[in-house]
């Protein structure tokens, strides 16, 4: 008797060791995703002191942003075809090596160009990463875990998201921005060392064919949602990028009291993503319309009150409490329209949201340097509306035949 009951003892131990190193590695991922969000919006709060030390336009310097957004599309689009047979355990180490030199390469660009170049490799690092972190979640847990696997990664979305335009402006007042970026060089290393500890050999076969992302866009409602989100980012994104120099510029406010109302801005932020999930339960159609809406009403406030501090730090609240937990909705959107390709759906909308965050910073700081803040708040509000038009139709019910 003895002697049987000690394979099985052998196996559960094995397996409690192997699902601890999963999470171990979960962990580092969770890691790996806060660093990579917080060094990709970084620069909203650091882009006066980037554009003055490179001889630049606060608009110029906003391309920082969308250049790592349009290689993010580039990467999640051909990743899979491209490393399809290589070990993904060994694409995840690679993926964080390239942040690495990404976050040093930006802290001593001498010119704009190598700038841009890190920022690019950047841009590689979140498309492949973000393609993957689902599949490589769903191979490292058991099943009955993955949904916390996945709700931890989302958190450390959402922190990064809430703490990375106030500690950039932090930062970059007591280290400069160089100083602000190269934190993510250590941070980069330990997350590499984790997962080179953590993460078990993910073999992918070459013979494994690669899911079509851009096949989901023959599902009519499918084009809807997908252009909705494009709205969504894109009008978020144009405004979001340039708020350190509308504070600066029109609401007046010195580098300490930015930060703090960037920060009061994340805190929200962090609020909203814990109610979210009570306005998705309670209609997810309505929220997928009213919150844009109600972005846009705050893009048209801080035109009108921009110049009072006030009034515009309690704007950019409800800006963060809306726009950081609404991305949440439309992914809710995708599990329920796309259960049976929800992979290949996420896969298109990550280029999706990528590419309308580059598109929205691009237009953004070209509209910011012609014509001002003014207008681009407008084209802004305009884009969100869109965002809520499509998503009454979205969330229309089929017709019966």
């Amino acid at each position: 008797m003895a002697s049987s009951a000690q394979p099985g003892l052998a196996e559960k131990q094995t397996s409690a060791h192997a699902v601890s190193d999963g999470w171990g590695a979960v962990v580092a991922l969770t890691l790996c995703v806060a660093t990579l969000i917080a060094s990709e919006f970084m620069p909203v709060s650091i882009l006066s002191p980037i554009a003055s030390d490179l001889h630049l336009t606060e608009g110029a310097a906003g391309q920082a942003i969308s250049v790592s957004g349009l290689f993010a599309v580039l990467t999640s689009l051909t990743i899979t075809s491209v490393t399809r047979g290589l070990d993904r355990r060994t694409l995840l180490l690679g993926l964080t090596v390239l942040m690495l030199a990404s976050g040093a390469t930006v802290a001593f660009a001498p010119t704009f160009a190598v700038l841009m170049a890190g920022r690019a490799l950047l841009g590689i690092v979140i498309g492949g990463f973000w393609s993957m972190s689902a599949a490589t979640v769903m191979r490292l847990l058991p099943a009955d875990q993955v949904p916390r696997g996945l709700a931890m990664l989302n958190g450390g979305n959402a922190l990064a998201t809430t703490i990375a335009a106030p500690l950039g402006s932090f930062l970059g007042q007591y280290i400069g921005w160089r100083g602000a970026f190269f934190v993510v060089v250590p941070l980069a290393a330990v997350t590499s060392m984790w997962l080179w500890r953590t993460l078990p050999q993910m073999p992918s076969p070459r013979s494994a064919r690669a899911a079509n992302a851009l096949a989901v866009l023959r599902r009519p409602k499918a084009r809807i949602g997908m252009a909705a989100v494009a709205l969504l980012f894109m009008g978020q994104f144009a405004l979001f990028t340039y708020l350190r120099p509308f504070l600066e510029g029109v609401t007046h406010l010195s580098v300490s009291l930015l930060s703090l109302v960037l920060l009061g801005m994340g805190g929200a932020g962090l609020i909203g993503t814990w109610l979210i999930g009570r306005a998705v339960t309670w209609s997810l159609s309505a929220t997928l319309i009213i919150a844009p809406l109600a972005m846009a009403m705050i893009a048209l406030g801080l035109i009108a009150l921009g110049t009072m501090p006030l009034p515009t730090a309690a704007l950019l609240a409800g800006w963060g409490l809306v726009g950081t937990a609404l991305p949440v909705a439309w992914w809710t959107w995708l599990s329920r329209t796309l259960p049976d390709d929800a992979e290949a759906g996420g896969g298109l909308m990550v280029a999706v949201i990528q590419l309308a965050i580059t598109l929205g910073a691009a237009g953004g700081g070209l509209m910011f340097d012609a014509a001002g803040h003014r207008a681009t708040f407008v084209a802004s509000a305009v884009l969100l509306c869109g965002s809520a038009m499509l998503g009454v139709l979205g969330s229309r019910k089929p017709a019966l035949p």
